[in-house]
């Protein structure tokens, strides 16, 4: 809390922006008088994953141009226990798929809210989707000409016609 205002801080990889995302930052602003958002880095996340679809300056701007954040930071790190120091967040909310992972801030005076996804969609699933679709388009155009036919060349060697 700084002063008489709850601060709450909330992070992500941010991929792909996609529904979800705007779902848990809409629900972390509507704990916050100041809300927090952190985005991953490249660097993060190659350490615990994939490398993100989207580079980071292109990630974190798209979050800053949102309505819901106050500020926008990187995040170096999946520790916070500094960031709590530094920041002073009251409330940290993440995605259900992390549910565990942040207990510890509790003990820093923090309340950790997972957000439940629920169904829909994730970048991970966003990614897969577009992989299978051009999997499904290279193999369609693959199979448009038959393997055997001989294609003639505009300037064919002389020697071999």
């Amino acid at each position: 809390m700084i002063g008489s205002k709850t601060v709450v801080y909330t992070s992500g990889t941010f991929d792909m922006l996609h529904i979800n995302h705007l779902k848990m930052i809409e629900y972390a602003r509507a704990l916050a008088d100041i809300l927090i958002v952190g985005v991953n880095t490249d660097e993060l996340v190659a350490s615990y994953k994939s490398q993100p679809i989207i580079p980071f300056d292109e990630r974190i701007a798209l979050v800053k141009a949102l309505k819901y954040p106050d500020i926008v930071i990187p995040q170096r790190s999946l520790d916070h226990t500094e960031k709590v120091k530094k920041l002073h967040f009251d409330i940290f909310v993440v995605g259900d798929d992390w549910v565990g992972k942040y207990d510890y801030l509790e003990n820093l005076g923090v309340t950790v809210v997972y957000f439940p996804y629920g169904a829909g969609v994730s970048s991970t699933e966003l990614k897969e989707r577009i992989y299978e679709n051009y999997q499904k388009i290279q193999d369609k155009a693959n199979s448009h000409f038959p393997n055997d036919i001989n294609i003639k060349k505009e300037n064919p060697d002389p020697k071999s016609v």
